[in-house]
C-alpha cells in the first residue's frame, strides 16, 4: 500500500511522541562477566517470518505476524514497503476494526502512550479496484511499546495504535500494516543497531504455491536459481523503493510513449500495477484493441472474460543492472487478469490500473522474482524463483 505523504510526516510524529510520551522507571542491575571471557557486542542473525496469502480470485497481499507488548500479543500485518510506518488495530477502535484482532495496550506493561492524533491516506488499497477519495484512511494515535519480528526483539519502537478506520478495510485478514520503506525506522532501525544486516528478501509466492516468507537481514539462497541482478536505487536519500526504468514493451513491441524513461516505485503491499493513463492505453493496445475503459469503476479496464486466455501479453518492464547490463522484469500472460467485474461478470478487469501521476508495480511483478530490498548499500535485487 503507497503513502506518498507519510515518510514526511512521520519525523513530526516522532517529535510529538518522545515529547509528550510519559517516562517510565526501569531498575537496572550490573551483569559481571565471568573471568576470562570477554564483553563484545553479538551482531544478530537473519531471521525468517513465514506469509500468508491474501487470496480473492487473485493475489492481494502477503502478510505475517509480529509481536506487540508485554507479555507479547500477536498481531498480524502486511510488510509494506511501500510505507514507513506501523500501525494495527487497537481496542480503541471498537466497532470500526472489529473485522480485524485488536490490541489491547492496557494488557502490555511496557506500553507508552504517546498521546497525539493523526490519520493518513493511502493511493493504493487492499484490492485490485483504485482508491476513490480518501477510502482508505487511518486514524491513529502514537505509542512505543516492544516489538518482536521471527524471534528477534526490539524495545521502545514508534507506533500507531489504529482508532478508527474506513470501511474499505473491512476486508483485511490482517490487523496493520509495517511499514517497510528505504529508509529503516520503527523495529528494522533497532534491529540494525543491534547488528543485523540492513536488508531484507521477499519470497511472495503465488497462492497456488504457497510457503511465502520474509527473510529480514538475509537472503535464502535455496528461493531461487542463478545469481540475483542488482539495481541502484537513485541517488539521494528518498524512502520510496525505486528505480529508474527506460522503457516498456509488450509482447516484445513497444511505442513512443512506452519508450521513454521513468521512476517506477516497487510496493509489496500493492496486488497491480498502477501506470498514468497514457502509458496504460499505449499498454493495451499492444494487447486488445477491446480492452477498454470500466466507466463504472474509474481508472480500471477490462474485456470479456471467455478472451482473456487467448490474448498474449507479456510485459516487459527494462532496468540496468549496477554493472550497466540491461535487464527486463517480465510480467507473464496469466497475470493479464485479476477476476470479473462486480457490475458485469462477463467482463473481466485486467491488471493495470490508470493513475496519474504515479507509476507502481506490486505483488503482480513481485511474485515472479525472489527480491532483495538493501538498504545499506541504496539497491534491490532479483533472481528467477
Amino acid at each position: 500500500m503507497f503513502n506518498p505523504i507519510v515518510v514526511n510526516l512521520l519525523s513530526l510524529f516522532v517529535i510529538r511522541v518522545l515529547a509528550q510520551a510519559s517516562p517510565q522507571t526501569i531498575a537496572l542491575t550490573a551483569r559481571v562477566p565471568q573471568v576470562g571471557k570477554s564483553v563484545r557486542r553479538r551482531a544478530l542473525g537473519p531471521t525468517t517470518v513465514p506469509l500468508l496469502d491474501f487470496f480473492r480470485g487473485t493475489d492481494l497481499q502477503w502478510y505475517g505476524n509480529i509481536s506487540v507488548g508485554t507479555p507479547p500479543q500477536s498481531v498480524s500485518v502486511v510488510f509494506d514497503t511501500g510505507s514507513s510506518s506501523l500501525e494495527f488495530a487497537s481496542t480503541l477502535c471498537g466497532q470500526a476494526c472489529s473485522h480485524q484482532t485488536q490490541f489491547d495496550p492496557s494488557k502490555s506493561s511496557t506500553f507508552v502512550d504517546g498521546r497525539t492524533t493523526s490519520s493518513i491516506t493511502f493511493s493504493t488499497g487492499v484490492g485490485v479496484d483504485p482508491v476513490v477519495g480518501a477510502n482508505y484512511k487511518l486514524t491513529l494515535r502514537s505509542a512505543r511499546d516492544t516489538v518482536s519480528v521471527g524471534g528477534l526483539q526490539a524495545g521502545a519502537v514508534n507506533l500507531f495504535l489504529i482508532t478508527d478506520q474506513t470501511p474499505a478495510f473491512n476486508i483485511d485478514p490482517f490487523s496493520g500494516i509495517q511499514g517497510m520503506s528505504a529508509t529503516a525506522q520503527g523495529f528494522f532501525a533497532s534491529l540494525i543497531n543491534q547488528g543485523l544486516p540492513s536488508l531484507f528478501s521477499m519470497f511472495l509466492t503465488p497462492n497456488a504455491i504457497g510457503n511465502a516468507e520474509m527473510t529480514i537481514g538475509g537472503i535464502d539462497s535455496t528461493k531461487f536459481k542463478g545469481t540475483p541482478i542488482f539495481a541502484s536505487l537513485p541517488a539521494g536519500t528518498s524512502s520510496i523503493w525505486r528505480l529508474t526504468s527506460p522503457r516498456l514493451s509488450v509482447n516484445g513491441k513497444t511505442t513512443s510513449v512506452l519508450n521513454v524513461q521513468r521512476s517506477i516505485i516497487f510496493d509489496s503491499g500493492t496486488s497491480n500495477i498502477l501506470f498514468s493513463t497514457s502509458t496504460t492505453e499505449a499498454i493495451y493496445a499492444l494487447i486488445s484493441p477491446d480492452i477498454k475503459a470500466n466507466a463504472a469503476e474509474p481508472g480500471t479496464y477490462g474485456i470479456a472474460c471467455s478472451r482473456i486466455s487467448s490474448l498474449p501479453a507479456v510485459i516487459d518492464i527494462a532496468f540496468t543492472s549496477q554493472s550497466g547490463v540491461p535487464f527486463n522484469l517480465t510480467i507473464p500472460s496469466s497475470e493479464l487478469s485479476v477476476g470479473p467485474f462486480a457490475n458485469d461478470p462477463s467482463i473481466c478487469q485486467t491488471l493495470i490500473n490508470a493513475f496519474d501521476g504515479l507509476d507502481l508495480v506490486g505483488g503482480s511483478v513481485l511474485k515472479h522474482y525472489y527480491s532483495i530490498w538493501d538498504i545499506g548499500q541504496r539497491r534491490m535485487g532479483f533472481a528467477p524463483v
